[in-house]
């Protein structure tokens, strides 16, 4: 078990890595509901936790989630806020309309008041964050199923400094939700496990067998569904 310590260092990083996109993922599902629905409200619970997570690493998840809870706290606040504030002008506009019943009546304020659709723009980020969730996803699946057998038999080298900076670059963008250093974020994150991808397929070249050839195959196959930046 102690050959495996450095995959599975490097794996409860890209776990933290994939919690904090699908909370990002989740969030941003919850956003696209409110653009149809205003009275929609994100549910409280976060996605599941990924197995295989201990000590350490379950404290560096929580530190790097907090920030983006209290962002998605203060959206919740904004979009309680906002619905008050329409059944509030729906309930005048009844009023208006019992008391005035000859005069025309207002569009309903949710039409007046429509939540902006979503820009071309936001729906190929929202896409793209999707997919790289998926490929993260893929990813350590592919490694608690078939690199961690083939490393406890024979370690192959692991770049940790990778992960690690593929974890970092996920908890900071949690912090942005949108805009132009969210895009920048996503676009490194997506660079970033592109090359954890690549150099663990270079790792396992020198690898003749067949359980080898499988593992680099599951592997090619996250690099071809990357989306391209």
């Amino acid at each position: 078990m102690a050959r495996s310590v450095p995959l599975f260092v490097s794996l409860n990083h890209q776990l933290v890595a994939l919690q904090t996109l699908q909370l990002l993922h989740h969030q941003q599902q919850g956003e696209d509901a409110r653009a149809c629905h205003p009275h929609y409200k994100l549910d409280q619970a976060s996605p599941p936790l990924s197995t295989g997570m201990y000590g350490p690493a379950l404290h560096d998840m929580a530190l790097g989630l907090d920030a983006a809870r209290s962002s998605r706290a203060r959206e919740q606040e904004e979009g309680r806020r906002a619905a008050s504030k329409t059944s509030e002008e729906e309930e005048e506009c009844r009023s208006q309309a019992l008391s005035n019943p000859g005069e025309p009546r207002p569009k309903d304020s949710r039409q007046l008041g429509s939540a902006r659709p979503r820009t071309l723009t936001q729906v190929a980020v929202h896409s793209m964050l999707s997919r790289i969730v998926d490929s993260t996803s893929q990813l350590v699946t592919v490694e608690q199923t078939l690199l961690l057998p083939l490393f406890q038999e024979h370690p192959f080298p692991i770049h940790l400094k990778d992960s690690v900076e593929f974890r970092n670059i996920c908890s900071h963008m949690a912090l942005q939700l949108e805009g132009q250093r969210f895009d920048r974020d996503l676009h490194a994150a997506h660079q970033c496990l592109r090359i954890i991808v690549e150099k663990l397929i270079d790792s396992l070249t020198v690898f003749p067998s067949d359980l080898y050839a499988l593992a680099r195959a599951s592997l090619r196959e996250i690099l071809q569904n990357l989306p391209t930046m």
